[in-house]
């Protein structure tokens, strides 16, 4: 079985949906979103926060080359990396809210620990 969901959308579709949530959380640290999307996030998400934590150039670009405001990578390599400087992984927390009114899809908040 594949690890990468495919969550309804044409391949480049969802790359950019999931690169824009990882940058919203990342700006906001709290997002509110379906569970299948947030489980997405977060794997991409506790990446983009280990490269900051590595800190160098490289790193950095890499960052940049999959976030797309540039503020949003300053604020990770500046404030939010060092949070987690001696934390080993799990730095984003998924709280279930229930289901979503319209059409009943599994709501979560995906927020920064």
């Amino acid at each position: 079985m594949s690890r990468h969901r495919k969550l309804g959308r044409p391949g480049g579709h969802r790359n950019t949906m999931l690169r824009n949530l990882v940058t919203s959380l990342l700006r906001e640290e709290r997002i509110t979103t379906t569970v299948p999307r947030a489980r997405a996030v977060t794997r991409m998400a506790e990446r983009m926060i280990t490269l900051g934590k590595r800190g160098d150039l490289a790193a950095r670009r890499q960052a940049l080359a999959y976030i797309w405001d540039e503020e949003v990578v300053v604020k990770l390599f500046s404030n939010i990396a060092p949070r987690y400087a001696d934390r080993q992984g799990g730095y984003t927390r998924l709280m279930r809210l229930g289901p979503r009114r319209g059409d009943a899809a599994p709501m979560a908040i995906l927020e920064l620990v």
